[in-house]
C-alpha cells in the first residue's frame, strides 16, 4: 500500500545552520535532497518515518573545489554535477564514469554524492570508487565537525556511523596516484541496480573495491596484497572469490557474483597494463 503523503511533515531550512538545528531540537528528522531512492521508498510505504529535512535550497552543500591537493566535494553535488566538473574529470576520473551510469538523465540531474553515501545501500554506484580513492566523510552537527574515513563509514547493511544530529557535508579526496579503473555489471547499459560494481586503481599501490558483492561496499586488502607479491591472475582471482560474501537476490546468484568479481579483476588488471581505462557497463 502505498504512503499517504498528506500525512508527511516537510521543514525547510533557510541555511546549514538552520538545518543542524532543527536536527538537534526537532528530531528525528530524515534529510532528503535529490529523493531518487526516498521517493521510491514512500511510493511503496517501505519508508516509515513522517518527518523530513529538505536540503535542497543549501547552496553552501553544492560546490566542488580544490583546497590544498584535496579534491573538497559538497554533499549536494549531483551526478551532473560530477560528470560536467573539470576538476573531477582530472583528479578522479573513475567518479565521473560511475556518475554517468546512474540512472537516467534525470536522475543524474537530482541525485547526489552525499544522498549516495548516506542510503548506504551496498550497490551504490559511486561508493567503489570513494573507498579507493581512500576518501573521507565529512560530517557536522551544531557542535562540531568530525571527518570519518571512508573504509570507518560503513558499520553493516544500510547502517553508518553518523549521529542523528549530523549531515555529510562533504566528501574530501585525497590525490589519487595510479591508473584508475571502473566498470558496472547490470541486466542493461543503463538504468539498472548494479550484480556488481568495481573500481580499482593499480600503482604504485594497487587497490581495489566491490559493491553488490556483500552487506556494504568492500575493499580487497588481501587480493591487492597478493597482486602487490607477485602473485599469477589466477592466484587473485581465487582469493578474491574467497574474500567476497555476495548473496543470491532477485537480480543475481552469489555464485554468478563471484564469477563476475574474478572476471572483472582479470579485465582490470589486463587494461590496466595496457595502461587503458574501461568504461561502461555490460551485461555479463
Amino acid at each position: 500500500m502505498a504512503t499517504a503523503l498528506s500525512r508527511l511533515m516537510l521543514l525547510q531550512p533557510q541555511s546549514l545552520a538552520e538545518a543542524l538545528r532543527l536536527l538537534r531540537d526537532e528530531g528525528p528528522l530524515v534529510p532528503l535532497a535529490g529523493c531518487t531512492d526516498l521517493y521510491v521508498g514512500l511510493h511503496f510505504g517501505t519508508v516509515h518515518a513522517p518527518r523530513f529535512l529538505d536540503l535542497q535550497g543549501l547552496r553552501a552543500l553544492r560546490g566542488i573545489r580544490q583546497h590544498g591537493d584535496t579534491l573538497v566535494i559538497g554533499a549536494l553535488a549531483t551526478y551532473s554535477d560530477l560528470i560536467a566538473s573539470p576538476l573531477v574529470r582530472r583528479r578522479l576520473p573513475i567518479l565521473a564514469e560511475a556518475s554517468r551510469w546512474v540512472g537516467s538523465p534525470q536522475i543524474q540531474n537530482r541525485g547526489t554524492l552525499g544522498g549516495n553515501v548516506a542510503n548506504a545501500s551496498p550497490a551504490g554506484d559511486t561508493l567503489p570508487v570513494l573507498a579507493v580513492a581512500e576518501a573521507t566523510v565529512v560530517l557536522r552537527s551544531t557542535e562540531s565537525e568530525r571527518r570519518v574515513p571512508f573504509g570507518s563509514f560503513y558499520t553493516g547493511y544500510r547502517q553508518t556511523v553518523m549521529r542523528p544530529d549530523e549531515l555529510i557535508v562533504a566528501i574530501e579526496v585525497p590525490p589519487v596516484e595510479g591508473r584508475q579503473w571502473f566498470r558496472k555489471v547490470g541486466t542493461r547499459a543503463a538504468q539498472a541496480i548494479s550484480k556488481v560494481v568495481m573500481a580499482a586503481v593499480r600503482a604504485p599501490r594497487t587497490r581495489i573495491a566491490l559493491g553488490s558483492v556483500a552487506p556494504t561496499v568492500v575493499r580487497l586488502p588481501r587480493t591487492e596484497a597478493v597482486l602487490a607479491g607477485g602473485a599469477t591472475l589466477a592466484e587473485a582471482q581465487a582469493v578474491l572469490v574467497d574474500e567476497i560474501q555476495p548473496i543470491d537476490d532477485l537480480r543475481s546468484t552469489a555464485v554468478y557474483r563471484r564469477r563476475v568479481s574474478a572476471n572483472l579483476l582479470a579485465q582490470f588488471w589486463s587494461e590496466t597494463a595496457r595502461r587503458g581505462r574501461s568504461r561502461g557497463t555490460e551485461p555479463q
